[in-house]
């Protein structure tokens, strides 16, 4: 296996702190869900919905170019924390995807057939519950 490309981001300050790349070209203040009335941090359930919808819709495409499928595909992903007591937290997805041009069923079979090839599903299958919807 040849590994394509390879990223580092240090957190310092857990989810009331901050995460940064070793370059300092990129650097987030980290807060808590619900604990920044201002609205200018963000927290790491965010940042997973943004990396999963991100990954999931370039899967989608290269599934689209395969099967020469003109239609534009969006992907929201929601990421929800959910907590069985104390310290005892994980997350849940649900993605929705859109295609399009495309029906409903044939939205589906892209997606389902997408979910199979990208890496976030892939790391994720059989860890956390993850649901496929169109939207």
């Amino acid at each position: 296996m040849a590994k394509q490309y390879e990223t580092t981001m240090i957190n310092e300050g857990g989810r009331n702190g901050f995460v940064y790349s070793p370059d300092q070209a990129k650097k987030y203040v980290i807060k808590s869900p619900g604990t920044d009335p201002s609205g200018k941090s963000t927290n790491p359930e965010q940042l997973f919905a943004a990396g999963y919808s991100s990954c999931f819709n370039s899967a989608l495409d290269v599934v689209l170019n395969q099967e020469h499928i003109k239609g534009e595909p969006t992907i929201k992903a929601t990421v929800s924390l959910y907590s069985d007591g104390p310290a005892n937290y994980y997350i849940g997805v649900d993605l929705f995807g859109h295609i399009e041009g495309l029906s409903e069923e044939e939205t589906m079979k892209y997606l389902k057939k997408a979910d199979e090839i990208c890496p976030y599903s892939k790391a994720t299958r059989g860890n956390i519950d993850v649901t496929i919807n169109v939207m």
